[in-house]
Order: structure tokens, then C-alpha cells, then sequence
């Protein structure tokens, strides 16, 4: 009874062995099924990312900050998620949440990481740490491979663009109003300030936004500035008191 029935599954598999265009059809189904039940549900869900009290959109300064990241390929070597287990939330504090790439366009989360995860670097080091690490990262990770960036600290921040910038990102959902779009140029300068004016104006619009002078020379606006400040900013605006670190650690 068991050889028969052993016989009449072989040859219903064979079936899919010697003929490659039922094997095709079979893999073209179990693909579709399995595509529509992980599309599906999306119809129905208002949202994928749960909402998290603390986070907000880039200020201006911070934007091009970030931009300058992705420009020089930091990304390649640094990833921004830290996964939920053991070792990683030891080494780099809570493990990412979704919604903390909400803005983020493209997110910096991957698999990559040469360097260290940064998504918890805010305020772990102080500015002039960040600029030598920039200028020259061996002068503070002696085993370092990460290249120097000493131009950042020499260049001068376009600032002309940013508008158009933030505009772009309000199309793409990024919730800047027309105020944060024409105040852009001004709230890059007031934050890169060491005595601002409009910086409760600022704070108002941009909650826990960092003001000071990032790098150092308050007689020019720098890219190092813009930089340091996105650094800065990472993982600081959540306050992960609020989660349990440990229910969800493997």
C-alpha cells in the first residue's frame, strides 16, 4: 500500500522533472501566490510605518548635511540599522525603528558596514571630534581606514539650491510647509550660528534642532558645518526610554 502510494507522488513529481514548461507554470504559481500574500494587505493598511513621537523632518542645515553624506559615499561603509539583536543594541544603543527613515530619501539602512552603525552617533562625540575624524581619521582611530575629507571644512555650503530641495521632498510626502521652504536659506544660517536670531523660531519649527557653530569658523557657512550638524542629529530625536530595550533582543 505504501510503495503504491509512494509510486503515484514520483510520478506526479515527474511529471514537473521531464516536462520544463510545467515546471515553469508550477514555479509561476507558487510565485503569484506567494507575491499577492505579501501585496496584498498593503491595499488595506493607511499606513506601513508606525508613528513615533519625537520625529520630524530634516532642518534645511541638517538636509544638506545629509546630502553631503550620501555624496561622498559614506553609506558605502556605515550603515544606519542596528539590528534587534544582543550584540549589535550592546555595541550601538536600541535597534532602528522604522519610522526613523520615514524622511529619508533614499534610507541608509543595509547590510554594509566597514565602519561602524552611525545611527546612534548624535551626540556621542563632540564637534571638534567629528572634524578631525574628517580631516584626518587616524588622528583619533589610529587603525582607521576611512580616507580624509579635509575640503569639507574649506568649502563653502551651496546654499542656492535648498529650497528647490525641500520642494522636491514636500512632493515626495515629506510634511515642509511653504514657510520651512521660504525660510530655508535663513534657518541654514541661524542654526550654523554661534548667537542666532530666530532660533526659537527655528526650534518651534524643527523641535530638539542643535544651534551653534559646527566647525569652528562662524565667519562662513561650510559643508563640515552642514555634516557635523546631520551627525549630530542622528538618533537623538527619539527618547528610547519610551521602549523596552530588551522584549524584543534575541
Amino acid at each position: 500500500m505504501a510503495s503504491s502510494q509512494g509510486s503515484s507522488i514520483w510520478a506526479k513529481h515527474a511529471l514537473f522533472e521531464k516536462h520544463s514548461f510545467y515546471l515553469l507554470i508550477g514555479i509561476l504559481l507558487v510565485i503569484s501566490v506567494g507575491g499577492l500574500v505579501e501585496i496584498v494587505p498593503l491595499f488595506y493598511l493607511k499606513n506601513t510605518i508606525e508613528k513615533v513621537q519625537g520625529m520630524r523632518p530634516y532642518t534645511p542645515l541638517e538636509l544638506a548635511g545629509r546630502n553631503i553624506y550620501v555624496r561622498e559615499g559614506c553609506y558605502n561603509c556605515h550603515s544606519q540599522m542596528i539590528r534587534p539583536l544582543r550584540d549589535e543594541v550592546e555595541r550601538y544603543g536600541h535597534y532602528s525603528l522604522a519610522a526613523e527613515s520615514m524622511y529619508d530619501h533614499p534610507f541608509q539602512w543595509g547590510s554594509k558596514r566597514t565602519g561602524p552603525d552611525l545611527a546612534r552617533v548624535g551626540g556621542k562625540y563632540s564637534d571638534l571630534w567629528h572634524l578631525e575624524h574628517l580631516h584626518n581619521p587616524r588622528s583619533v582611530v589610529p587603525a582607521s581606514i576611512m580616507p580624509s575629507y579635509p575640503w569639507l571644512a574649506q568649502t563653502k555650503l551651496n546654499i542656492k539650491y535648498i529650497q528647490e530641495d525641500l520642494r522636491v521632498q514636500q512632493i515626495l510626502g515629506v510634511p515642509y510647509t511653504d514657510e520651512d521652504i521660504e525660510r530655508a536659506q535663513q534657518d541654514m544660517r541661524t542654526q550654523a550660528s554661534n548667537d542666532p536670531d530666530g532660533a526659537d523660531d527655528l526650534q518651534k519649527r524643527y523641535p530638539k534642532a542643535q544651534i551653534r557653530d559646527f566647525d569652528g569658523n562662524p565667519g562662513e557657512l561650510t559643508e563640515a558645518d552642514a555634516l557635523v550638524a546631520y551627525l549630530q542629529m542622528l538618533g537623538t530625536l527619539v527618547d528610547f526610554k519610551l521602549y523596552d530595550n530588551k522584549a524584543n533582543v534575541r
